[in-house]
């Protein structure tokens, strides 16, 4: 009598336990672009242009370029200001053009400082 044919045989394929058992399993999180900019604009409501900056090398002549691209990103927590660098967050689209999220300020930017006489 073959084994396969056993309906008492209560062994699975070795491939379909772990598969099964990751379906079962916690909820993975996409995986999501972060990126790192100084907020240039704070002057919407909720709303940041967070500026993301990179250095590239010309293909002929060997120099290195800065090239840098904005990203409207939301801020409803955090409450940056021009001049903070921050880490913002790939999201679903949340307006026209705003797909990113502020995730956390990695360093505050300098502030005006009011003098009392």
């Amino acid at each position: 009598m073959s084994t396969k044919n056993n309906p008492g045989n209560d062994e699975q394929p070795s491939s379909a336990a772990p598969a099964a058992a990751s379906a079962a399993g916690s909820k993975v999180e996409p995986r999501r672009t972060r990126k790192i900019g100084t907020v240039v604009s704070a002057k919407m409501q909720k709303t940041v242009v967070v500026e993301v900056s990179r250095t590239i090398k010309h293909q002929r002549y060997g120099r290195f370029l800065k090239r840098s691209v904005k990203f409207l990103a939301d801020d409803r927590v955090i409450g940056c200001k021009p001049g903070d660098v921050v880490e913002i967050e790939e999201t679903r689209p949340l307006s026209a053009k705003k797909r990113w999220r502020v995730k956390s300020v990695v360093t505050r930017g300098r502030r005006d400082v009011e003098v009392t006489p």
